[in-house]
């Protein structure tokens, strides 16, 4: 958890947030992505990359903004996290830049509890500033469940009990296949 190198920079609800290069795999432009029922509200979609099929994550709505206005067409920041490749959903990509611990600061108390869970901190730099993201952390669906509980999308042993079966009554027989 570096606070000092090379971060790539990208803007989201107008403000400027870095993500360290190494976690980068790549910037694409914004593709179709494919909805996933019944998924946790941050996912956008999935997201075919050159024959891999990733998660397409609204950052957006993982750090509780704004929705992104029609005219804003993402980009697609696709970044290695702990859980694997996810496509992170911008709204606008920025420049590489390379900062010294002595900007960095930490969280300031101003921010919102969500998104100081994934704020590591911040870098003073010339005309703004970079809030530096936690890549793992904000690819982390655990860490939001308030949001996917009041969707009605949890999945705690308790719920899924209360579920319908799929099946109701005798068990269906098909044509052509003999019954067990």
């Amino acid at each position: 958890m570096a606070s000092s190198g090379q971060f790539c920079t990208f803007y989201l609800n107008q403000l400027l947030f870095g993500i360290e290069t190494q976690k980068i795999q790549e910037v694409v432009t914004y593709r179709e992505l494919r909805p996933v029922p019944l998924a946790h509200p941050a996912v956008g979609g999935l997201m075919n990359l050159r024959g891999q099929v990733i998660v397409a994550l609204e950052l957006r709505r993982q750090l509780e903004f704004p929705e992104r206005p029609s005219e804003i067409k993402p980009v697609c920041l696709v970044v290695r996290a702990a859980g694997g490749t996810v496509c992170l959903l911008a709204d606008e990509v920025g420049n590489v830049v390379e900062v010294k611990e002595e900007t960095f600061e930490p969280s300031p108390e101003t921010l919102s509890p969500r998104l100081r869970s994934v704020i590591r901190g911040v870098h003073k730099l010339e005309h703004e500033l970079m809030h530096v993201l936690d890549a793992d952390q904000a690819c982390d669906f655990t860490a939001n469940r308030s949001q996917a509980h009041d969707a009605g999308l949890s999945s705690s042993p308790a719920t899924a009990s209360k579920r319908r079966p799929l099946s109701h009554g005798a068990p269906r027989r098909f044509a052509g296949v003999p019954s067990a």
